[in-house]
């Protein structure tokens, strides 16, 4: 009897892959394709391509040039007994003596603490109203009605303080509407314009009455930026409107409502020129003394020039701390403020 035996049955041969032409073999390279480079172009070749939008960009700079960085300059004199006369070369430097002389002035001392009482006003009355204007209109469905509204809240931002303070004039003056209507009715007229106690409350009025809706406008981009699938989400899930609002709307509008904010408080030396200097003789200089008139009634009429950029230095720097230390608050809470926090 012969016996057998079983072979187990043979491989089948390892497929070969053929090496690239460089002498590797497909896994010995760092396992990510090359992208192929884009050439760059030269420095004229992207002027050339890109001269429309440069153009376009020349008015713009030029405006910021003229009237925001070659005044900067200027603020020399605020460490001279700046004479016109004489020219910023032959002046006479003093130092610091200027800065000393200002903080030593009450009429300064009164007019950086009626700024910041005035700009707490507005910052709690009016920052708020934006936003909600904001979402009013987003909630409306018509767009039709949604329009007419939009239209009539940016109208006032196109006037000139002049208009605006001779419209509440008309309004709410001594010979104005709401104040002969009271006398027709047998009432004493109420001083609106000229009651130092309530300016604070017409000055938040006014600027209500005048920026609010234009400044919706920014609240309006960031609502249509967040993503429709949340409400939808959230309203199958059963949430109502309240809620939606609260859970959706009001976080995806953090991150606006926090840049907006460090701007404000940035800007909170800066309350208004023309909208106070327009109301100064009928209130009182107790009252609309604020630092932009101060500056103005010291440097330019009555002639302390370095006074008056002193003063104007000093606002420019205490406002640029205010948002380096609002936007370091804000990182604190996790937010990106004006710029985003550098990962270490």
């Amino acid at each position: 009897m012969n016996s057998t035996t079983e072979q187990a049955p043979a491989l089948p041969e390892a497929r070969r892959v053929p090496a690239p032409a460089g002498g590797k073999s497909p896994g010995s390279g760092p396992g990510k394709r090359k992208r192929n480079k884009v050439p760059q172009q030269s420095f004229r070749s992207r002027l050339r391509r890109d001269k429309q939008m440069l153009l376009m960009m020349v008015p713009g700079v030029a405006f910021l040039l003229l009237f925001f960085y070659i005044p900067i300059l200027g603020n020399v004199i605020a460490f001279q007994d700046y004479q016109p006369y004489l020219g910023i070369g032959d002046s006479l430097w003093v130092g610091w003596q200027n800065f000393v002389d200002l903080f030593g002035n009450p009429d300064f001392i009164h007019a950086f603490w009626n700024t910041l009482y005035l700009a707490a006003w507005q910052l709690v009355f009016l920052f708020p109203v934006p936003l909600v204007l904001a979402l009013i209109v987003d909630s409306l469905i018509s767009t039709r009605v949604r329009r007419i509204f939009q239209s009539i809240a940016y109208l006032p931002h196109f006037l000139s303080w002049v208009l605006v303070i001779a419209f509440f004039q008309q309004m709410l003056g001594g010979a104005g509407f709401v104040n002969n209507l009271l006398r027709d009715w047998g009432m004493d007229p109420i001083p609106f314009m000229t009651n130092p106690e309530t300016f604070p409350v017409m000055v938040v009025v006014q600027m209500i009455w005048k920026d609010a809706g234009w400044a919706m406008i920014i609240f309006l981009a960031a609502l249509a930026s967040i993503d429709a699938s949340l409400y939808e989400a959230a309203a199958a899930d059963g949430a109502g409107r309240w809620r939606r609002m609260w859970h959706i709307t009001l976080p995806g509008l953090r991150p606006v409502i926090v840049l907006l904010l460090i701007l404000r408080i940035g800007d909170i030396l800066s309350v208004g020129f023309e909208q106070f200097i327009l109301q100064r003789d009928a209130v009182g200089a107790g009252a609309a003394e604020v630092l932009d008139t101060f500056t103005y009634y010291t440097g330019v009429v009555g002639g302390g020039w370095s006074s008056g950029a002193a003063a104007g230095l000093a606002k420019g720097v205490v406002s640029a701390l205010l948002i380096y230390g609002a936007n370091k608050l804000a990182h604190r809470f996790g937010e990106d403020g004006i710029f985003a926090k550098q990962a270490r």
